[in-house]
C-alpha cells in the first residue's frame, strides 16, 4: 500500500474536498482524486460517497480513515526521530490561533520564524472555532484560557493581563470610579462574544475579588472594537493591557481604578504529541515563550 494514497485520502477527509486536499498536498485535484480511487480499488471498497456538492465517509471509510491516521502518525514519528538529529526547522507548519491574538502577537512570531528559517513554510488558521488538531492535521494551536483537552501536550507561553480603560474626555465628563460598585453608575463597553456579557470579575491585591453584574451600554465581540469605542469616549472597557498600552502612551486612553483588574488568563501552545517535537514545532514554541509580550502596568 502506497503512503501517498493514504495521505491523499486523509487530506481529502480533513479538508472536506479534493480541491482543498490538493492545496494542502501542493498537487493537482485530478491527481488527488486518482490516488483516492486507486486506494479504493486496492482495498476493494468505496471509502467516500461523492455528490456534486459534498463528500461523506462510508462506514468502512471511517474505519480506514482512523487506521490511516495511525499509520501516518507512526511514519511521522519516524521522521521526527531523524529530523531531531538535523535540527533545522523545515517543511510546512500548520498553526491555528484566535485572530485577535494573532494581531497582538502570533502573526509577529510567524514573520520572525519565516525570516529566520528559509526552509520553513507556515499555514495559519485564525478562525474562532476550536480545531481538532489530530483529525484536521494541524501541528500546533494557541489556546487562550484554561485547557480542556487532556489528550494534547501543552507548553505554557505566558499570560494575558487586563485593565479598565477610558478616554480622558469620558473621565472628565463622568468622573472616575473608585470601587467596583461605582461601575454601576458608568457606561460600560463589554467584550461579549455571543452577545451575552459575563459578570465582570475584578481582583485587588490587598482586598481580594469582587464580581460586578454589568449592564453594558455597548457589547462587542472584538477587543479592538472595544478599544475603539473607549477611544471614542463611549465608556469604560475591560481590555487587554497589550491593546491599551499604545493608547496609554499617547494619552488617548487612561487606566481607571488601576488597583483593580480582571484576572490574568493563561496562554498555551498545544500539540498532539509530547514524545517527539519536530524542529519546526519546537522552534515556534521556544520563540513564543522567549518573545511573549508583556505590557507592564498599562
Amino acid at each position: 500500500m502506497e503512503l501517498s494514497r493514504l495521505r491523499a485520502f486523509v487530506a481529502v477527509v480533513q479538508g472536506g474536498s479534493f480541491t482543498r486536499a490538493a492545496e494542502v498536498l501542493r498537487s493537482q485535484k485530478a491527481g488527488v482524486s486518482r490516488q483516492v480511487s486507486e486506494l479504493e480499488a486496492e482495498l476493494g471498497v468505496r471509502l467516500l460517497e461523492r455528490t456534486t456538492r459534498t463528500l461523506r465517509l462510508t462506514e468502512v471509510g471511517r474505519e480506514v480513515f482512523e487506521r490511516a491516521l495511525g499509520i501516518l502518525a507512526a511514519v511521522e514519528d519516524t521522521h521526527r526521530v531523524a529530523q531531531a538529529v538535523h535540527g533545522e526547522p523545515h517543511g510546512l507548519l500548520r498553526v491555528t490561533m484566535p485572530l485577535e491574538f494573532g494581531l497582538v502577537a502570533g502573526f509577529a512570531w510567524v514573520q520572525a520564524l519565516l525570516a529566520r528559517y528559509p526552509q520553513l513554510s507556515i499555514e495559519v488558521d485564525s478562525s474562532s472555532r476550536i480545531v481538532d488538531l489530530v483529525h484536521e492535521g494541524y501541528d500546533l494551536a494557541i489556546r487562550i484560557g484554561p485547557l480542556a483537552d487532556s489528550r494534547l501536550a501543552a507548553r505554557r507561553l505566558g499570560e494575558l493581563r487586563y485593565g479598565l480603560y477610558a478616554a480622558p474626555a469620558y473621565v472628565q465628563r463622568r468622573g472616575e470610579p473608585r470601587t467596583p460598585a461605582d461601575l454601576a453608575q458608568h457606561d460600560l463597553i463589554a467584550f461579549a462574544p455571543g452577545g451575552k456579557p459575563a459578570p465582570l470579575r475584578l481582583q485587588h491585591g490587598a482586598i481580594g475579588t469582587d464580581t460586578v453584574d454589568v449592564a453594558p451600554r455597548l457589547r462587542v465581540d472584538s477587543r479592538y472594537a472595544q478599544r475603539d469605542a473607549a477611544l471614542a469616549g463611549l465608556g469604560i472597557a475591560d481590555n487587554l493591557q497589550l491593546i491599551a498600552a499604545p493608547e496609554i502612551a499617547s494619552g488617548r486612553l487612561q487606566r481607571v481604578m488601576p488597583e483593580w483588574a480582571p484576572p490574568a488568563v493563561p496562554v498555551h501552545a498545544v500539540f498532539p504529541s509530547q514524545r517527539f517535537l519536530t524542529p519546526k514545532v519546537r522552534a515556534f514554541v521556544e520563540h513564543a515563550q522567549a518573545g511573549f509580550p508583556v505590557a507592564g502596568n498599562a
